[in-house]
């Protein structure tokens, strides 16, 4: 099994990147959005001081935990930047009739850490967000996860997850990528609640007034 895969940014598209490892092979890596946010474009300067065999065109390297999906006629490789995120995502996939592409979609909605507090609160919201997932498949998600998250962490309360999720929306509703919402609400300080203050303190964050919303 390949636990994880260090390369050079050759190429990353709209739901992959391909690496090439120091023995000169290229792998194909599926990845969700935020996580290719968040990888360097192969041109993107490295360093802010650049050494000598380095600058604006260096090589971008990145090191991947990987999980290896075979079925009769494919073979595809997921990557994540984090352990936990790649735990996380096989124990997803692990359940009847969540595939990894359902798997990455329920990644992209939250951040891992309100994914599980919400699976432990038992809130479907976060997971009916993603296309082809409804109640009833959300449902079978929490059945079967909630127990595992409940005990690895304080849970939010449903209304402050439901706040999150509102906000979430709001977010998305008004252009913005459920990557960029996400960052900004995760950058509001602490005791700024509901779900129209933390809307109008993401916008600052995105450096939009919330008048002009």
């Amino acid at each position: 099994m390949i636990a994880a895969i260090e390369g050079t940014v050759v190429m990353t598209g709209e739901r992959s990147i391909i690496l090439e490892t120091a023995g000169g092979v290229s792998y194909r890596v599926f990845a969700s959005p935020e996580t290719l946010r968040k990888i360097p474009r192969k041109s993107q300067k490295i360093n802010p001081a650049p050494r000598l065999g380095t600058g604006p065109s260096a090589p971008v390297r990145v090191k991947l935990w990987t999980h290896l999906y075979q079925r009769e006629d494919t073979a595809e490789l997921y990557g994540f930047l984090e352990f936990a995120e790649m735990e996380f995502f096989e124990t997803l996939i692990a359940i009847q009739g969540i595939g990894p592409k359902s798997g990455l979609g329920i990644m992209a909605v939250a951040s891992l850490d309100t994914l599980k507090q919400a699976i432990a609160a038992g809130d479907t919201s976060y997971l009916t967000k993603v296309s082809g997932i409804g109640r009833k498949t959300a449902e079978k998600i929490i059945l079967e996860l909630r127990d595992k998250m409940a005990g690895r962490g304080v849970i939010m309360s449903a209304p402050k997850l439901k706040e999150e999720s509102d906000a979430l929306d709001a977010l998305v509703t008004l252009g913005y990528s459920q990557s960029e919402a996400r960052d900004a609400l995760a950058a509001i300080p602490q005791g700024v609640e509901g779900a129209s203050a933390r809307v109008k303190a993401a916008l600052k964050n995105l450096g939009k007034s919330p008048e002009r919303a």
